[in-house]
């Protein structure tokens, strides 16, 4: 049996979805934060630059808030199972580097 006592293609899955995640919705929320933007600066309309502008920044905290939950989710397994000499715990931190490959 292995690490993950037989649930590793799911955790798999969810690995391989977060390393997704990580790329595209970061990615698109900055287009669609720089299409706004270009949007007002088109209509030139002063209030409305300050509105997409606001919104491009918000945009821009969110993306690399995104691009960073798998290095925390990581980081706090790691924290989980060294802090825990469970062998519950010990497994699930193999079967978790087993998923990403290490």
């Amino acid at each position: 049996m292995d690490a993950c006592g037989g649930l590793l293609p799911i955790v798999k899955v969810i690995v391989a979805a977060m390393k997704v995640v990580v790329i595209i919705i970061p990615i698109a929320l900055i287009v669609y934060g720089t299409i706004d933007l270009g949007k007002a600066v088109i209509a030139s309309d002063e209030k409305e630059v300050k509105a997409a502008q606001k919104r491009l920044i918000q945009r821009f905290i969110y993306a690399v808030l995104v691009f960073f939950v798998p290095t925390l989710v990581y980081f706090a397994m790691n924290l989980i199972a060294s802090s825990d000499s469970d062998a519950d715990a010990t497994s699930w931190k193999a079967c978790w580097k087993t998923a990403n490959g290490n």
